[in-house]
């Protein structure tokens, strides 16, 4: 079995900045949708991300075009905790550096789509 989470987004064209330059993510396919894109596949290690527009989601299936609001939460482990707070610095923290009751350091970052990401590793 395999996830793949699919953020709907306004405009993908912002959002790789964050996803392919500060995180590292490559982009494998692009689906043009008139003169922009409207659909991205985008990987980093075993990791899969699907952004889509919410124009190319209600060509696409539009019975469903009233559930493709920003409303993702994504929770991603990373290694090196302080290399990720120098790769989303420039970004909209929702909240401070936190850590839990659980043992993780954690920061959650708006992605330029409006989905919430949150990021965290094991505290030291």
């Amino acid at each position: 079995m395999k996830m793949t989470p699919m953020l709907y987004v306004d405009a993908i064209e912002p959002t790789l900045p964050f996803w392919r330059d500060r995180l590292g993510f490559q982009v494998t396919v692009t689906v043009p949708d008139g003169d922009k894109l409207g659909f991205a596949i985008l990987v980093h290690d075993n990791i899969e991300l699907m952004l889509q527009t919410r124009h190319s989601m209600g060509n696409d299936m539009p019975f469903l075009h009233k559930y493709a609001g920003a409303g993702a939460n994504l929770y991603i482990e990373v290694d090196d905790f302080n290399d990720l707070l120098k790769r989303v610095d420039s970004f909209e923290a929702m909240a401070p550096v936190r850590t839990t009751f659980y043992g993780m350091k954690e920061i959650v970052i708006r992605e330029p789509g409006s989905n919430i990401v949150v990021f965290a590793a094991k505290a030291q």
